[in-house]
């Protein structure tokens, strides 16, 4: 018996999760983070990744890298990935021509029909989870693609009207209000009920994706100093804290407006769970700082498992050997986790001991 637990445990998971990688721009720097995190053959024990893209596209990285010991096996669906293997499936065939580095609509088709494909494939079960490679939202636009990023664009296939961008690195965790818009547009943006209702998306998502039991949220405020008792704004005490109010009269554990710009430094971070920015830069700016290695980007709110590298395409280094795998390896394993959590909240939720159609009548005759 010991032996066969030994040998299981060399072999890996036998029900590895199935992991789809879309490969993000090919002249950005994704191609050679999937080929760099894939390398490492501990991820195989727990996953089978599928990639979608282009041999061709791995065969020019392969040779620009010299990455000649990255292999992987060639499929046209992904009912033929092959488990605890490297899977690229062949969503095109087609002769490309490269511009490493470049902004292009070329670089924004292909981007898009990975996502495409991947998405498909995760909508049908082929696939467990999603990874997504850092695409170019300039790229993507010029080939037709008509949402501000993955995570809006991942909430309109889903049928949801909003979702919720979590920046994660270990027990660090900053979920935004708003996300891709510009600045000027966040004060008419905010309300009591978005406000509200992000504190409780955010709280399920670390319940139920996270396995934390009871969450503690801290909510920043809108402006300096969380408007300083309404001498620099009057948003935190018209809309912020009346939300925080609304979601402590429902038992969760939210708590501010906070002051965003001491507050990473403060020992304060160290006793909640999640941090809740009102806008991109407040809250990304010094995640980033603190996690831009290992950061993780996870997409909350949503029936399905995403996420994706913190940082972009990285045009600069393209093709140099420089870009860093770590944050896509870092996002393989947290959206294993968070697949791993789901299952394990629904079945602690559920009923253990189903009645049986015998018990259910012999406990009626006892109440007659």
């Amino acid at each position: 018996m010991e032996k066969e637990k030994e040998k299981e445990k060399e072999l890996g998971n036998p029900n590895p999760i199935k992991v789809g990688i879309s490969i993000g721009d090919i002249n950005g720097v994704g191609p050679e983070v999937i080929m760099k995190a894939l390398k490492d053959a501990r991820l195989l024990l727990d996953c089978t990744p599928i990639v979608y893209g282009s041999n061709k596209v791995f065969s020019h990285y392969k040779k620009v890298l010299e990455e000649n010991d990255f292999n992987y096996q060639s499929c046209k669906t992904a009912d033929e990935a092959q488990i605890r293997k490297i899977n690229v499936v062949n969503v095109w065939n087609d002769d490309i021509e490269f511009q490493m580095g470049s902004v292009t609509e070329i670089g924004g088709k292909y981007a898009f029909l990975s996502l495409e494909r991947a998405t498909q494939d995760l909508a049908s079960g082929k696939i467990d989870v999603l990874v997504t490679a850092p695409i170019s939202k300039e790229a993507m636009a010029k080939s037709g693609f008509k949402f501000p990023g993955h995570t809006e664009y991942l909430a309109d296939l889903s049928g949801m009207e909003d979702a919720l961008m979590v920046m994660v690195s270990g027990n660090l965790r900053v979920a935004l209000v708003t996300s891709h818009i510009a600045l000027k547009d966040v004060n008419s943006a905010l309300s009591k009920e978005k406000i509200l209702d992000k504190i409780k998306t955010f709280e399920t998502s670390l319940k139920k994706d996270f396995g934390l039991i009871r969450p503690k949220i801290a909510v920043f405020g809108l402006n300096p100093h969380a408007g300083e008792n309404g001498k620099m704004g009057t948003e935190e005490q018209e809309i912020i804290a009346p939300a925080i109010n609304l979601a402590r009269a429902e038992n969760i554990l939210a708590f501010g407006p906070y002051p965003a710009d001491g507050f990473f430094g403060s020992p304060t971070r160290s006793q909640f769970d999640g941090v809740l920015a009102m806008y991109h830069d407040q809250g990304l700016a010094a995640f980033k700082a603190l996690a831009f290695e290992d950061g993780v980007n996870y997409t909350a709110g949503l029936p399905i498992v995403r996420t994706s590298p913190d940082h972009g395409t990285a045009f600069d280094i393209v093709g140099q050997n420089k870009a860093s795998e770590l944050s896509m390896r870092t996002a393989i394993y947290v959206a294993m986790d968070v697949y791993r959590n789901r299952i394990f909240t629904k079945e602690m939720n559920g009923n253990p001991l189903q009645i049986s159609p015998r018990e259910k009548r012999r406990t009626s005759n006892e109440l007659e």
